[in-house]
Parts: C-alpha cells; sequence; structure tokens
C-alpha cells in the first residue's frame, strides 16, 4: 500500500494576509491570477461558503481548455480555507484529469495564512489525493516535479497581480 505524503508549498507574498486571503476567495481576483503560466480564465462561478463551490474553466495555447471545482469543507477568515478539488466537464460535472486519466479524482486542499514579520503574508498550501486508490497515489507521487512547476508559475502570475493591485 501506498503511503500519502502531502504535497505541500510555503511561500511569504509581499501583500498583507487581508489582501492575500480576497484574491483567493473572490471570482473578482481569481480570475486574474489562479491558472497555470500560458493559461487564461474563461469562466467563474463562486459560492463562498461551507458547501459552495468554485467552478472556473481556463483556457491554454492551441485553445485547450480545461475545467474544475473546488468544494468548500472549512472555512477560517484570513486564517484557513480547506476544499476538494476535483476536475470537471464545462457543465460542472465530475471529469477526470484530461492529460493523466489515472489523477486521484478528489484532491484535498488546505491553505494557511500567516503575518510575516516583513508585514507580508506566510501562505501554505498542501495537497494530498483523497479516498484515492493506489494507482491514483502512484500517479500523484509521481507528479510532484511537475506540481512544483505549475505552482511556482501560478504563484508568479499571483505576485505580479498583487503588486498591480497594491499600485492602486
Amino acid at each position: 500500500m501506498n503511503t500519502i505524503t502531502p504535497f505541500q508549498i510555503t511561500r511569504e507574498f509581499q501583500a498583507p494576509r487581508t489582501l492575500l486571503w480576497a484574491v483567493q476567495t473572490q471570482a473578482e481576483h481569481l480570475k486574474n491570477w489562479l491558472s497555470p503560466q500560458g493559461f487564461h480564465t474563461i469562466h467563474v462561478e463562486i459560492d463562498f461558503r461551507v458547501g459552495g463551490r468554485y467552478f472556473y474553466g481556463i483556457e491554454g495555447p492551441n485553445g485547450m481548455q480545461m475545467w474544475g471545482l473546488q468544494e468548500y469543507k472549512e472555512i477560517e477568515p484570513e486564517l484557513k480555507l480547506v476544499h476538494l478539488q476535483s476536475f470537471s466537464n464545462k457543465d460542472g460535472g465530475l471529469s477526470r484529469h484530461p492529460m493523466a486519466p489515472t489523477w486521484p479524482a478528489y484532491m484535498y486542499v488546505t491553505s494557511t495564512f500567516q503575518d510575516s514579520s516583513s508585514g507580508g503574508t506566510i501562505y501554505t498550501i498542501s495537497w494530498e489525493p483523497h479516498e484515492s486508490d493506489e494507482v491514483g497515489v502512484a500517479t500523484f507521487n509521481a507528479a510532484r516535479a511537475g506540481m512544483q512547476m505549475g505552482f511556482d508559475g501560478t504563484f508568479a502570475k499571483l505576485d505580479q497581480y498583487l503588486i498591480e493591485l497594491q499600485r492602486r
């Protein structure tokens, strides 16, 4: 049996916790940064409450589209956010990863927000397969380098977006 070690990234953003929370929880912000490099958001729909969801679509090179869902499980404003992440179809129904069919159907995602001594925010995100079979866990474990690259690109977009917001 595979052991699941969460995939975790901790990063300090040069923005106050209230702002980092807002850009993580409001559709008007999420659409501006939450996608891999080379992709842009084509659909956002959010019901931000425990039991609610964020349904989104992104489009990348050559018109490739991906759809996803986040179902909110726990919300502690400006401190902690827990959700189940899954791929979906454009109608909001559950779907498999378009490039990795053995990817787990659901990921359990925990994000935490802490003030840093420099006035920024220390953000930690942790992903782990939720109720996955061994094949899904193995696929997840084999994808860690790619997840790191994906988050690095997404966080670069977030850094730029935070800079733009704070200049206004």
